[in-house]
């Protein structure tokens, strides 16, 4: 089982910036993939981005291509969300996850069920 802990929201005016970081602790040499995930108030939980672990390629959802950028640190099992060019419409609860490695391994992975563990989540308020 992998454990995650997310940091770094807060509140930032349009245009600012924000770092989230995820934490990864427990198994984490099962990880394949990590992905970054929102969810909006009356709305579902949407992917942002994610990195295979192994080889660092990376995914993005066309609303935050040019401004998000995810990377980590493999030493410190650590992923990260650079977040710039911040808009009112990036404001949600931003979830971290982890997908362990499986029999048939894929990549990207866009969806919820492709992840098996997940943080509690952290808060991100872009003010217009």
């Amino acid at each position: 089982q992998v454990q995650l802990v997310e940091s770094g929201g807060g509140l930032v005016q349009a245009g600012g910036s924000l770092r989230l970081s995820c934490a990864a602790s427990g198994r984490t040499s099962s990880i394949f993939a990590m992905g970054w995930f929102r969810q909006a108030p009356g709305k579902e939980r949407e992917f942002v981005a994610a990195i295979r672990w192994s080889i660092g390629s990376t995914d993005y959802v066309d609303s935050v291509k040019g401004r998000f950028t995810i990377s980590r640190d493999d030493a410190k099992n650590t992923v990260y969300l650079q977040m710039d060019s911040l808009e009112p419409d990036d404001t949600a609860v931003y979830y971290c996850s982890a997908r362990r490695t499986r029999g048939t391994d894929y990549f990207p992975a866009r969806f919820t069920y492709d992840y098996d563990s997940w943080g509690q989540g952290t808060q991100v308020t872009v003010s217009s």
